[in-house]
């Protein structure tokens, strides 16, 4: 099973890195990585496989969120489908 994790705000050191930790911890794999910075706003989109996680995806998304505000980002993840259908023309 594939999800999508999106990542919004201010550029810092180490946002990349904060992620992956997380990831790494809970056995989810990084399928594709797009990020860039735009004058000081720093935007990811990761597509990982969750398939092989030791914990649920709503868990994952708590620990997500939770880490995005302790460093002041916005940290978020979805199931593929569900983002697919949302943002579908």
């Amino acid at each position: 099973m594939r999800a999508v994790i999106t990542v919004i705000g201010k550029d810092q050191v180490g946002i990349i890195a904060n992620v992956s930790n997380i990831l790494a911890q809970y056995s989810i794999n990084i399928l594709d990585i797009s990020q860039t910075v735009m004058t000081d706003i720093f935007t990811m989109i990761m597509m990982v496989e969750i398939s092989k996680s030791k914990v649920g995806i709503a868990d994952i998304a708590d620990l997500l969120a939770k880490k995005g505000e302790e460093i002041g980002l916005s940290i978020r993840i979805q199931h593929e489908d569900i983002f697919n259908s949302m943002h579908r023309i």
